[in-house]
């Protein structure tokens, strides 16, 4: 059987791309004549080195010297190539008679290797299996470009990236790849065109086969080309914005795009506090990551877990802006975008079909485009969301866990005239599913905009919800999710930095099961 060609692994984990890979793959393009993928060009980048390294084999093969098989004679200072041994290289060195009763009138060959050792074959034999075997070359279909992207595409992807990153001859939009040369030129006429468009929609972003319908293109140009072209001069003018997610691409003019898209809104503004997240117990650090905040890092997410579903207590902040927050969970279930940090897709509420059009803020994490939604719905801060894998690409099911309206005893928060807040349990009408611990009824956000203005520092103000929050307690504690709610009322904070003075500060006495009681001999 012929020898198989393999590369090791090694090869893959190590391997650089060198300006002749990357000259192939502009001729690759060119011939092609249509942008595409890393992964894509990955694939003709390993094809091309497996060629280029079988080619190598088989120069090695050819210029090696003479095949050592067993029924030939051979002399003192003869070069042989051994193609059973991986075509390593050998010099005869000493030959002696061979000594075997069951064969005679053989010789012992002392060969010295490429690597300086020295090993003993047997010449001069007209029977044996080597004399018979088909020459090994170096030409097998077990190298395949597909097996070895499973194994090592990822690697492979971010090196071939790197590479292209540096070479001004290649461009690269939503993700695709393409020659500059080849590119159509798209002048500032054409651009106010499509300005033109955009400004028509009234802030609907639009396909790019949409635009070019109206900007005259010289006729009889490659569409992809076409649509390349204007997207990297689309993408190179401020005015503006791709929104698509990944795998479409989407126009947007940025002075039409909603204010909570292109600035964060005052109530999600969260001034750093710093803290020390090792103090954080384990049972902290579960109860943060069930809090789906989208301040909290994704350190201890799996990359690999699967996530399909997931149900959101919404906090203040997030309910007043008509926003979600993308946690490291959500952020699985919402679409993600090769470049663009604001990506415009649809929530379809999972009762009505309503279709809701959204936006998600990739850098500051969290989701444009509910407020309407949550006023019809009239949720108060620790209501319960659904969220769900949509249907179709770009779309997220959004679901309230609805119940028939009636009146429920929830704590309240009640604002006086002069900023100072207290907490009382009162009948209130409730139409949707809530968390026990997060619950809290505003009965007028605007009233906790002048508490939001004082600007307490962060202990001050943990400390006073802390003190109204076990006034209308009759045990006298508080759980750490109960304080995270109600501190949330008044100051956007992330649960770490909270938790991390609970941890710390004597003051805060924990009772067990991460409920904690004020202990005013420590004040």
């Amino acid at each position: 059987m012929a020898g198989a060609f393999k590369l090791p692994n090694e090869y893959w984990l190590s391997l650089q791309v060198t300006p002749q890979d990357v000259e192939n793959l502009h001729t690759f393009l060119f011939e092609r004549e249509t942008p595409l993928k890393t992964r894509d060009l990955a694939s003709e980048f390993v094809e091309a080195r497996i060629r280029a390294e079988r080619k190598a084999a088989e120069s090695r093969q050819k210029s090696a010297g003479k095949s050592f098989l067993p029924k030939e004679k051979y002399g003192i200072g003869d070069e042989l190539v051994f193609p059973a041994l991986d075509w390593q290289r050998g010099k005869v060195i000493a030959i002696r008679a061979g000594a075997n009763p069951l064969v005679s009138g053989f010789d012992v060959l002392t060969v010295e290797m490429e690597n300086k050792s020295e090993r003993l074959f047997a010449a001069a034999l007209e029977i044996h299996l080597l004399n018979d075997a088909p020459v090994v070359t170096p030409e097998s279909d077990e190298v395949s470009s597909a097996a070895i992207l499973v194994d090592h595409g990822e690697v492979i992807a971010k090196k071939l990236e790197a590479a292209f990153n540096l070479d001004e001859g290649l461009v690269n939009i939503a993700g695709r790849w393409f020659p500059r040369a080849l590119l159509i030129d798209i002048n500032q006429g054409q651009l106010n065109l499509a300005e033109a468009v955009l400004d028509m929609s009234g802030g609907e972003p639009l396909l790019t086969n949409a635009l070019i319908k109206d900007i005259e293109l010289p006729a009889g140009v490659n569409p992809k080309l076409a649509e390349f072209s204007l997207n990297y001069a689309l993408q190179d003018d401020d005015r503006f914005d791709e929104v698509g997610p990944a795998g479409q691409i989407l126009w947007c003019l940025r002075r039409l795009e909603p204010d909570y898209v292109r600035e964060v809104p005052a109530p999600l503004q969260y001034i750093e506090i710093e803290h020390d997240r090792e103090l954080l117990t384990p049972a902290m650090k579960n109860l943060e990551s069930q809090l789906d905040d989208e301040l909290t890092p994704s350190e201890d997410l799996d990359p690999r877990e699967e996530v399909s579903s997931i149900t959101i207590s919404l906090i203040y902040p997030h309910l007043r802006a008509g926003t979600l927050p993308m946690s490291p969970r959500a952020r699985k279930l919402f679409p993600t975008a090769y470049e663009t940090e604001r990506v415009r897709f649809t929530l379809v509420d999972g009762k009505t079909k309503q279709r809701i059009p959204a936006w998600v803020v990739l850098t500051h994490g969290y989701v444009f485009g509910l407020r309407e939604w949550y006023k019809a719905h009239s949720l108060i801060p620790g209501s319960l969301v659904q969220l769900r894998k949509g249907e179709n690409p770009g779309e997220v099911i959004v679901e309230v866990k609805s119940q028939r309206s009636s009146k429920d005893w929830v704590r309240t928060v009640m604002v006086g005239n002069d900023g100072g807040f207290v907490f009382a349990m009162l009948k209130q009408p409730i139409t949707a599913e809530f968390n026990d611990r997060m619950v809290i009824h505003v009965p007028d956000f605007k009233t906790l905009d002048p508490v939001w203005e004082k600007k307490r520092s962060f202990e001050d103000l943990v400390l006073l919800v802390m003190r109204e929050l076990t006034k209308s307690n009759p045990q006298g504690h508080v759980h750490a999710q109960e304080l995270y709610a109600a501190v949330n009322l008044v100051r956007r904070v992330p649960p770490a930095p909270l938790f991390a003075l609970l941890a710390t500060k004597p003051i805060y006495n924990h009772v067990g099961d991460l409920h904690f009681r004020l202990d005013t001999e420590a004040e």
